[in-house]
């Protein structure tokens, strides 16, 4: 198994997407740029939806218009349909965002269509972006449990997830929306699924709302998940998902895997300056849990550098 993890930094979307401060797209772009100069490889940077149904998302199309050309980030964007989808291709993304359903219930109230409907309009977008050599990304909304129909069944999350795999989405993302799992039952979920589909193309996406978050990322990591979405800061939210408390923080998430010995490619100073103006432009960003025991400890690597670097001259 790889020692690389892949993180998607979701803030700028699913963090922001239910905020009761709504962020100029100027500021939505300043705290992408920050993630980006941290060296932060994927970046969910905003979402093409109704504007009355998520009005944080308004003006997507001039941010993806306004990214640096030659960041090393990948950039991807929610789309919830043919007209999304349409809406981005002419922005410029390269990725694209789809959520997929592990429950009926949670299908209506998010996107007013069946689990099937939505894996049809999902079948669709993959037919065209594979034509226009756009990366898929698959979400399976409340994959551990649903605010409205409770449980989730695995069998459900293994059909889900076996068909748009082998229809050759580039990833099929467990999403923990309500924060609900357990790390045993992370577990259990992964291991069932990587016996038949391997582990490459498949990650997971966890919320803090219980404060398993990390511990399900362990739970994870350890059964060969190497793709993770995590928000700067911890924001996070669904606005049609009760109980859908913050995503649990990058910042706890890098901290943990660098300390396991595993290479994100993030700089973590870097990382807490975007933490900082994520707090700074919501004022309500919890901030990572590890986030004042971090500042302690990189101020302390920096003064013990410069010590060992004067001893050197």
């Amino acid at each position: 198994m790889s020692d690389r993890v892949i993180i998607t930094d979701v803030g700028p979307r699913d963090g922001l997407q239910n905020q009761q401060k709504i962020l100029s797209p100027s500021e939505r772009l300043r705290l992408i740029n920050a993630l980006s100069k941290a060296g932060v490889p994927v970046i969910e940077v905003g979402s093409f939806v109704s504007p009355k149904a998520v009005p944080a998302m308004v003006g997507t199309d001039e941010i993806v218009g306004s990214l640096t050309a030659d960041s090393k980030s990948l950039y991807t964007a929610l789309i919830p349909n043919m007209k999304g989808y349409e809406l981005a291709v002419k922005a410029g993304v390269k990725s694209v965002t789809m959520v997929l359903y592990a429950s009926e219930s949670m299908a209506q109230k998010n996107v007013n269509m069946s689990m099937l409907q939505a894996e049809d309009v999902t079948v669709d977008i993959l037919r065209c972006a594979k034509q226009d050599e756009l990366e898929v990304i698959t979400i399976v909304s409340v994959a551990f449990g649903c605010p409205f129909d409770g449980p989730i069944d695995p069998s459900v999350v293994a059909q889900v997830t076996g068909k748009f795999l082998a229809l050759d989405a580039d990833r099929v993302v467990l999403a923990d929306t309500i924060g609900a799992a357990n790390p045993l039952q992370v577990r259990e979920l992964i291991t069932k699924l990587t016996k038949t589909h391997g582990t490459e193309k498949l990650g997971c996406h966890f919320h803090d709302t219980r404060a398993m978050g990390v511990a399900n990322v362990f739970a994870a990591v350890e059964s060969g998940i190497r793709h993770f979405d995590a928000s700067i800061a911890g924001l996070g939210g669904c606005p049609f998902a009760p109980g859908a408390t913050g995503n649990v923080a990058t910042e706890d998430v890098v901290m943990m895997l660098e300390q396991m010995g595993f290479d994100t490619g993030i700089d973590l100073n870097d990382l807490m300056a975007a933490s900082d103006l994520a707090v700074q432009l919501t004022g309500t960003a919890p901030g990572g849990r590890s986030k004042v025991w971090l500042k302690r400890y990189l101020a302390e690597q920096a003064e013990r550098e410069t010590t060992a670097q004067y001893a050197i001259n």
